[in-house]
C-alpha cells in the first residue's frame, strides 16, 4: 500500500514539476507542442527511472561503503549524463521524428534538475529501492502529466490574445502557477 501511495503522491500532490518547480526549462521550451511534450515526458521519464535506480545502487553499494558520500553529487550527475547520451543514441538511431522533434532539448534532459531532484530525494527520504522505482516512475508521470497538459493549454492561446507586454512568456508562467494550484488541491485526498 505504501508504494501505491508514493506513486500517486508524486504524482498528484508532490508533483516534481508543479510543487518544487524543477525541470522548469525543458518544461516551458518544449510545451508547445502537445506530441512533442509528451514523447520529452516519456523520455524523462524514462531518464527518471533508469538514472534513480542507478544512482541508488552506485550510493548505497560504492559510496556509502567507501565513505565516499560527499561525491554523489557529481556522481549522481555523471550518471544522468551517460544515460542521457544513450537515450540521444537510441532515439537518433530508430525515432528520428522524435528526435527530431526534441532538437536542442533532448541534451537538455541532462540539465534537468527534476531528475537530479528525484535522485536527491530518495536519498533524502531514506527510500528503499522498490520505494525509489515507485518515487521516480510516479515523478516521471507526474512531469510527463504536467508538461501535456501546459501543451494543450498553450495550443489553446495561439487563438488568444494574451495581455499587452505580458507576452506568451508571461502567459505560460501565469498558467503553471495555476496548474500548481490545481494539483494542490489532490493534496486533501492524500493526506
Amino acid at each position: 500500500m505504501k508504494i501505491v501511495f508514493i506513486i500517486l503522491a508524486s504524482v498528484l500532490t508532490n508533483n516534481i514539476a508543479l510543487t518544487y518547480f524543477l525541470g522548469m526549462c525543458p518544461f516551458i521550451a518544449i510545451s508547445k507542442n502537445i506530441r512533442a511534450a509528451s514523447g520529452m515526458g516519456l523520455a524523462v521519464t524514462y531518464v527518471m527511472v533508469i538514472t534513480a535506480l542507478v544512482n541508488y545502487i552506485i550510493y548505497y553499494n560504492v559510496l556509502i561503503p567507501l565513505k565516499v558520500e560527499y561525491l554523489s553529487l557529481v556522481v549522481f550527475i555523471v550518471s544522468i549524463a551517460a544515460l542521457v547520451q544513450m537515450l540521444e543514441i537510441l532515439l537518433e538511431r530508430f525515432f528520428p521524428p522524435l528526435y527530431a522533434a526534441f532538437g536542442i532539448f533532448l541534451p537538455l534532459i541532462t540539465v534537468n534538475c527534476a531528475i537530479l531532484g528525484v535522485s536527491l530525494f530518495m536519498i533524502l527520504r531514506e527510500y528503499t529501492f522498490l520505494e525509489v522505482l515507485a518515487y521516480s516512475f510516479g515523478s516521471g508521470i507526474g512531469w510527463m502529466i504536467a508538461i501535456t497538459a501546459m501543451a494543450g493549454l498553450r495550443k489553446h492561446l495561439a487563438f488568444s490574445k494574451p495581455i499587452k507586454n505580458l507576452g506568451e512568456a508571461g502567459i505560460t508562467v501565469i498558467l503553471l502557477g495555476l496548474m500548481a494550484l490545481a494539483f494542490l488541491g489532490f493534496s486533501g485526498m492524500l493526506s
